[in-house]
Protein backbone atom coordinates (compact mmCIF):
# COMPACT_ATOMS: atom_id res chain seq x y z
CA UNK A 1 0.00 0.00 0.00
CA UNK A 2 1.29 3.82 -0.33
CA UNK A 3 2.86 5.58 2.50
CA UNK A 4 3.74 9.18 2.65
CA UNK A 5 6.21 9.86 0.91
CA UNK A 6 8.41 11.09 3.70
CA UNK A 7 8.10 8.28 5.59
CA UNK A 8 10.86 6.71 7.67
CA UNK A 9 11.32 3.26 7.35
CA UNK A 10 11.89 2.41 10.70
CA UNK A 11 10.26 4.14 13.41
CA UNK A 12 11.56 4.01 17.58
CA UNK A 13 9.66 0.86 18.46
CA UNK A 14 10.78 -1.81 15.60
CA UNK A 15 14.05 -0.20 14.82
CA UNK A 16 15.76 -3.28 15.19
CA UNK A 17 13.56 -4.61 12.77
CA UNK A 18 13.96 -3.24 8.50
CA UNK A 19 11.05 -2.28 6.65
CA UNK A 20 11.79 -3.14 3.13
CA UNK A 21 10.07 -0.16 1.30
CA UNK A 22 9.64 -0.08 -2.61
CA UNK A 23 9.02 2.92 -4.20
CA UNK A 24 8.05 4.63 -7.55
CA UNK A 25 8.69 8.80 -8.94
CA UNK A 26 6.00 10.52 -10.37
CA UNK A 27 7.38 13.40 -12.57
CA UNK A 28 5.74 16.39 -12.07
CA UNK A 29 5.85 19.47 -14.79
CA UNK A 30 7.01 22.67 -13.84
CA UNK A 31 5.62 24.30 -17.08
CA UNK A 32 9.32 25.87 -17.55
CA UNK A 33 11.64 25.24 -20.45
CA UNK A 34 14.98 26.13 -22.04
CA UNK A 35 16.09 26.78 -25.70
CA UNK A 36 18.93 28.85 -24.83
CA UNK A 37 22.18 28.11 -22.34
CA UNK A 38 20.92 31.53 -20.92
CA UNK A 39 17.71 30.18 -20.26
CA UNK A 40 19.24 26.96 -18.86
CA UNK A 41 20.78 28.80 -16.04
CA UNK A 42 18.06 31.00 -15.36
CA UNK A 43 16.28 28.27 -15.00
CA UNK A 44 19.05 26.31 -12.60
CA UNK A 45 19.02 29.07 -10.65
CA UNK A 46 15.54 29.57 -9.56
CA UNK A 47 13.29 26.31 -10.28
CA UNK A 48 12.87 24.35 -6.69
CA UNK A 49 15.68 22.02 -5.62
CA UNK A 50 13.37 18.86 -6.38
CA UNK A 51 14.06 19.86 -9.85
CA UNK A 52 17.87 19.01 -9.72
CA UNK A 53 17.45 16.22 -7.48
CA UNK A 54 15.00 14.96 -10.52
CA UNK A 55 17.43 15.65 -13.21
CA UNK A 56 19.85 13.92 -11.64
CA UNK A 57 18.53 11.06 -9.70
CA UNK A 58 15.81 10.70 -11.61
CA UNK A 59 17.46 8.49 -14.31
CA UNK A 60 18.34 5.91 -11.97
CA UNK A 61 14.43 5.32 -11.04
CA UNK A 62 13.39 6.38 -14.99
CA UNK A 63 16.15 5.43 -17.62
CA UNK A 64 16.29 8.03 -20.28
CA UNK A 65 16.98 7.57 -24.21
CA UNK A 66 20.24 8.96 -23.71
CA UNK A 67 23.47 6.72 -22.79
CA UNK A 68 24.96 6.96 -19.22
CA UNK A 69 27.79 9.22 -20.27
CA UNK A 70 25.42 11.79 -19.94
CA UNK A 71 24.34 10.95 -17.21
CA UNK A 72 22.52 13.92 -16.15
CA UNK A 73 19.61 15.82 -17.76
CA UNK A 74 21.57 18.91 -18.07
CA UNK A 75 25.12 17.32 -19.27
CA UNK A 76 22.55 15.38 -21.68
CA UNK A 77 20.95 18.11 -23.16
CA UNK A 78 23.52 20.39 -23.85
CA UNK A 79 24.89 17.56 -25.54
CA UNK A 80 22.28 16.49 -27.60
CA UNK A 81 20.18 20.01 -28.03
CA UNK A 82 23.03 22.40 -27.78
CA UNK A 83 25.58 20.11 -29.38
CA UNK A 84 28.47 21.77 -26.98
CA UNK A 85 30.46 18.48 -26.17
CA UNK A 86 33.00 20.73 -23.64
CA UNK A 87 30.14 22.03 -20.94
CA UNK A 88 28.24 18.30 -21.67
CA UNK A 89 31.48 16.39 -20.28
CA UNK A 90 32.19 18.99 -17.66
CA UNK A 91 28.28 18.85 -16.25
CA UNK A 92 28.65 14.67 -16.63
CA UNK A 93 31.58 14.36 -13.93
CA UNK A 94 29.15 16.04 -11.68
CA UNK A 95 28.72 13.55 -8.80
CA UNK A 96 25.36 15.27 -6.55
CA UNK A 97 26.38 12.62 -3.82
CA UNK A 98 29.29 14.66 -3.16
CA UNK A 99 27.50 18.04 -2.30
CA UNK A 100 26.05 17.97 1.03
CA UNK A 101 23.11 19.89 -0.39
CA UNK A 102 20.96 20.48 -3.20
CA UNK A 103 21.28 24.09 -3.20
CA UNK A 104 25.56 23.52 -3.41
CA UNK A 105 24.76 21.36 -6.20
CA UNK A 106 22.77 24.08 -7.94
CA UNK A 107 25.56 26.82 -7.30
CA UNK A 108 28.40 24.04 -9.06
CA UNK A 109 25.85 23.90 -12.04
CA UNK A 110 25.66 27.84 -12.06
CA UNK A 111 29.32 28.34 -12.19
CA UNK A 112 30.14 25.92 -14.92
CA UNK A 113 27.90 27.17 -16.98
CA UNK A 114 28.33 30.60 -15.82
CA UNK A 115 32.37 29.46 -16.76
CA UNK A 116 31.69 28.36 -20.29
CA UNK A 117 29.08 31.35 -21.59
CA UNK A 118 32.48 33.10 -20.60
CA UNK A 119 34.48 31.34 -22.41
CA UNK A 120 32.30 31.67 -25.93
CA UNK A 121 29.89 34.55 -25.48
CA UNK A 122 27.46 33.43 -29.05
CA UNK A 123 26.90 29.85 -27.23
CA UNK A 124 24.82 32.09 -24.49
CA UNK A 125 22.40 33.02 -27.10
CA UNK A 126 22.61 29.96 -29.45
CA UNK A 127 19.40 28.59 -29.89
CA UNK A 128 18.87 24.46 -28.92
CA UNK A 129 17.58 21.96 -31.49
CA UNK A 130 15.25 21.07 -29.01
CA UNK A 131 13.60 22.63 -25.33
CA UNK A 132 14.82 21.69 -22.15
CA UNK A 133 11.68 20.88 -20.10
CA UNK A 134 12.27 21.29 -16.29
CA UNK A 135 10.73 18.37 -14.60
CA UNK A 136 10.21 17.76 -10.70
CA UNK A 137 9.31 14.49 -9.33
CA UNK A 138 7.53 13.14 -6.32
CA UNK A 139 8.05 9.60 -4.55
CA UNK A 140 5.56 7.55 -3.91
CA UNK A 141 6.15 4.43 -1.32
CA UNK A 142 5.07 0.98 -0.32
CA UNK A 143 5.24 -1.23 1.98
CA UNK A 144 6.29 -4.25 0.46
CA UNK A 145 5.73 -6.26 3.76
CA UNK A 146 9.31 -7.80 4.04
CA UNK A 147 10.58 -7.54 7.40
CA UNK A 148 14.28 -8.29 8.29
CA UNK A 149 15.30 -8.71 12.27
CA UNK A 150 18.84 -10.55 11.66
CA UNK A 151 21.71 -8.52 9.69
CA UNK A 152 22.94 -11.41 8.16
CA UNK A 153 19.80 -11.80 6.06
CA UNK A 154 20.56 -8.61 5.11
CA UNK A 155 22.60 -9.07 2.22
CA UNK A 156 20.57 -12.25 0.83
CA UNK A 157 17.24 -10.11 0.96
CA UNK A 158 19.02 -7.08 -0.79
CA UNK A 159 19.88 -9.99 -4.04
CA UNK A 160 15.92 -10.19 -4.56
CA UNK A 161 14.99 -6.33 -3.70
CA UNK A 162 13.39 -4.29 -6.71
CA UNK A 163 15.18 -1.03 -7.72
CA UNK A 164 12.80 1.00 -6.59
CA UNK A 165 13.97 -0.37 -3.04
CA UNK A 166 17.50 0.19 -3.69
CA UNK A 167 16.69 3.23 -4.87
CA UNK A 168 14.60 4.16 -1.73
CA UNK A 169 16.68 2.55 0.74
CA UNK A 170 20.03 3.38 -0.94
CA UNK A 171 19.81 6.46 -2.45
CA UNK A 172 16.72 8.88 -1.47
CA UNK A 173 17.29 7.78 2.15
CA UNK A 174 20.03 10.11 2.19
CA UNK A 175 18.37 13.05 1.22
CA UNK A 176 15.60 11.94 4.08
CA UNK A 177 17.97 11.54 7.03
CA UNK A 178 20.01 14.41 9.23
CA UNK A 179 22.46 12.40 9.09
CA UNK A 180 22.93 11.96 5.42
CA UNK A 181 23.11 8.40 5.32
CA UNK A 182 21.38 5.44 3.83
CA UNK A 183 18.67 3.26 5.67
CA UNK A 184 21.10 -0.17 5.33
CA UNK A 185 24.11 1.51 7.33
CA UNK A 186 21.45 3.64 10.13
CA UNK A 187 19.89 0.23 10.55
CA UNK A 188 23.28 -1.28 11.11
CA UNK A 189 24.37 1.38 13.46
CA UNK A 190 21.12 0.33 16.00
CA UNK A 191 23.23 -2.43 17.44
CA UNK A 192 26.02 -0.65 18.34
CA UNK A 193 29.58 -0.23 17.23
CA UNK A 194 30.17 -4.13 16.21
CA UNK A 195 29.67 -3.13 12.39
CA UNK A 196 31.20 -0.27 12.06
CA UNK A 197 33.37 -1.15 9.66
CA UNK A 198 30.86 -2.62 7.31
CA UNK A 199 29.03 1.03 7.61
CA UNK A 200 32.38 1.91 6.41
CA UNK A 201 32.45 0.11 3.48
CA UNK A 202 28.94 0.70 2.56
CA UNK A 203 29.97 4.41 2.75
CA UNK A 204 32.59 3.81 0.13
CA UNK A 205 30.30 2.90 -2.79
CA UNK A 206 29.08 5.92 -4.80
CA UNK A 207 25.66 5.61 -5.75
CA UNK A 208 25.61 7.76 -8.57
CA UNK A 209 27.69 6.33 -11.43
CA UNK A 210 26.46 3.17 -11.29
CA UNK A 211 22.95 1.68 -12.23
CA UNK A 212 20.64 0.53 -9.62
CA UNK A 213 21.04 -2.96 -10.64
CA UNK A 214 24.81 -2.67 -10.20
CA UNK A 215 24.27 -1.20 -6.52
CA UNK A 216 22.51 -4.04 -5.34
CA UNK A 217 25.01 -6.76 -6.73
CA UNK A 218 28.14 -4.39 -4.98
CA UNK A 219 25.51 -4.12 -1.89
CA UNK A 220 24.27 -7.81 -1.57
CA UNK A 221 27.77 -9.16 -2.43
CA UNK A 222 29.49 -6.82 0.48
CA UNK A 223 26.95 -7.86 2.93
CA UNK A 224 27.10 -11.35 2.38
CA UNK A 225 30.64 -11.67 2.12
CA UNK A 226 30.95 -9.75 5.39
CA UNK A 227 28.58 -11.90 7.84
CA UNK A 228 30.74 -15.12 5.98
CA UNK A 229 33.92 -14.14 7.08
CA UNK A 230 35.39 -13.57 3.29
CA UNK A 231 37.45 -10.86 2.32
CA UNK A 232 35.09 -7.89 1.13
Amino acid sequence: MPLESNHHPDTEADKRVFNVRDCTLIAVATGQSALTLKELLDGIHHVPASCLYHHFWGGLLQPRFEEREYNNDFSAWVKHGLHDGELAERLAVVDPASFKTLEDLRWELCELIEERMDESERLSFQVATRSFEFIQSKIVVFDTRTRIADPAALGPAIAFCSAGTIFYHFIDARRRSPDEIDDFSAWLFSFGDQYNDLIGQIAGIDPYFSSLLELRQRLSTLLTQHFEGSPS
